[in-house]
């Protein structure tokens, strides 16, 4: 087995309750999946929702695919994440434009929008579900698993040696 660490993803949206979590269960499932070793987490750029569990609304959708988030809770995204993930991904362009005011001069992460991860969706935010009904969970899964699927892919990619 290799010294190398796993990569590591931090994802990030505003409050960590609900498209984060889907988020990083949607990764975690994916590279599992894959047999990708990677190391996930997600927080908030905001501080509201620490020490939270997620919005049961998200813990419902990741229920329906069988993925348990209910004992994920929320965090503050910190500057020390710069340097503890190799990519930080944020839901929407808000939040990466957040990302990026408190960023170090150097970090280690690259950042990105999760949704640059999908052909055909650069640019756009992960829908945010927090003031709709449940249908809105189901539309972000969607997004976060398609987006993680593609990263899982990259990150393939990446140790076979054909690079992103």
């Amino acid at each position: 087995m290799s010294a190398t660490p796993p990569p590591s993803v931090l994802f990030v949206c505003l409050g960590n309750i609900c498209r984060s979590p889907l988020a990083e269960a949607a990764l975690r499932h994916a590279a599992q999946a894959a047999g990708l070793e990677l190391t996930v987490d997600s927080a908030g750029t905001g501080s509201w929702h620490i020490g939270k569990g997620p919005d049961p609304r998200s813990c419902d959708e990741a229920s329906r695919h069988g993925i348990d988030i209910a004992h994920y809770r929320a965090r503050q995204v910190t500057a020390r994440d710069f340097d503890r993930f190799d990519r930080i991904v944020a839901l929407d362009a808000s939040n990466l434009a957040n990302l990026e005011r408190i960023a170090p001069a150097s970090p280690h992460a690259r950042l990105s929008l999760l949704l640059d991860h999908v052909p055909g969706m650069e640019g756009q935010d992960v829908d945010d579900p927090y003031f709709g009904g449940p249908e809105g969970f189901v539309t972000t899964w969607e997004q976060v698993s398609e987006a993680a699927r593609n990263l899982v892919a990259e990150f393939l990619d990446e140790r076979a040696g054909r690079g992103h």
